[in-house]
């Protein structure tokens, strides 16, 4: 396995472990906070929206976790840095600053071009 490669999987590793962690510290606060009660419905309010904001973010980091195992799943196999549209390679800088993308820069850009034009 090529050298950066495997610092790449290790970066996702390291990323992956960090993901879970933060989760499992935002189960046990969130089972702590449920125990909480409010006297003043606007704290209660606040809480709940801090809760549910918390939540969103921990929605999103779940849909990283799972970029992040992709991944990792294809540095095993052996497809990773390979264009998922246009089967060209992914290029090494492209793969340092964003381990998980499953695109070429080219086919990127022509992706969010033709998102932008759906749009408006």
């Amino acid at each position: 396995m090529d050298i950066k490669v495997n610092a790449i999987r290790k970066k996702l590793m390291k990323q992956r472990e960090e993901l879970l962690s933060e989760a499992g510290q935002t189960i046990n606060s969130k089972l702590g906070a449920d125990k909480q009660s409010f006297p003043d419905p606007t704290d209660q309010a606040a809480a709940e929206l801090d809760n549910n904001f918390m939540l969103r973010l921990r929605g999103r980091e779940q849909k990283l976790l799972k970029k992040i195992d992709e991944a990792i799943a294809r540095i095993d196999e052996g497809s990773y840095g390979i264009c998922e549209s246009c089967g060209g390679q992914i290029g090494l800088k492209r793969l340092e600053a964003r381990p998980v993308t499953t695109l070429c820069i080219e086919c990127k850009t022509e992706q969010e071009e033709n998102e932008k034009r759906q749009a408006g």
